[in-house]
């Protein structure tokens, strides 16, 4: 199987995984992933992350021009900031409408420079800071200047009111670490009020300097 065919089958299994789960629900979501020649296979416009087909998946050259499949999902601006501010680092970029995520993304409390508290180190591990961004309209080529504007400095960003997006080296790994944001956030409203034990300040740089994490 080639790279390209294996990748297509790899979006279209961990896209239904995440929509049987619950973490993305209708024709809600988008993912990305880029070959090793600098093409990228995208999830179509207005697709369900449960029934998609691998061979209507977008397929977009170096030059951002679609060359096969479907229509992309309008937040393009979103996945190519991305890959063009973080470079080598993103293979694949995930984005859902999580509920979880959204509804922390709505509370006036909410830290905008790091939206999901020190509750376990996997989230810090798998994902860094994340940052909030304003809510701008689905598809507005805003949302990739916003993103720019962080300069490759953060590998999540929480879209207000929308979402949460993330990128990796790969696919698995932006999977896993939406996973870690969206059960994370699950956790920060579970005890919200209560008055968790949280990492310490210690707690949290020893995992950062072990692991070795972006923590600007």
């Amino acid at each position: 199987m080639s790279e390209e065919a294996k990748l297509r089958e790899t979006i279209c299994r961990m896209a239904r995984s995440i929509f049987e789960r619950g973490l993305t629900g209708g024709a809600s979501g988008n993912i990305s992933a880029r070959l090793s020649d600098g093409r990228l296979l995208v999830t179509p416009t207005g697709s369900s992350f449960g029934d998609l087909d691998p061979a209507r998946l977008s397929l977009i050259d170096e030059t951002g021009r679609l060359v096969g499949g479907d229509a992309p999902t309008k937040e393009m601006p979103l996945h190519s900031a991305f890959y063009d501010t973080r470079g080598a680092k993103s293979g694949a970029i995930v984005h859902l409408h999580s509920t979880h995520s959204v509804a922390l993304s709505m509370l006036p409390e909410t830290d905008p420079d790091n939206v999901l508290p020190p509750l376990t180190p996997y989230s810090i591990m798998r994902l860094g800071k994340v940052k909030l961004l304003p809510y701008f309209r689905p598809g507005d080529a805003a949302i990739g200047d916003a993103i720019r504007g962080l300069a490759g400095k953060r590998s999540a960003v929480l879209l207000a009111n929308h979402g949460p997006v993330v990128a990796a080296k790969d696919l698995e790994a932006a999977v896993y670490a939406m996973e870690e944001l969206e059960e994370t956030a699950r956790l920060a409203l579970l005890t919200r009020g209560m008055k968790p034990k949280m990492l310490t300040p210690e707690q949290v740089r020893d995992v950062v300097d072990h692991f070795n994490i972006e923590w600007d």
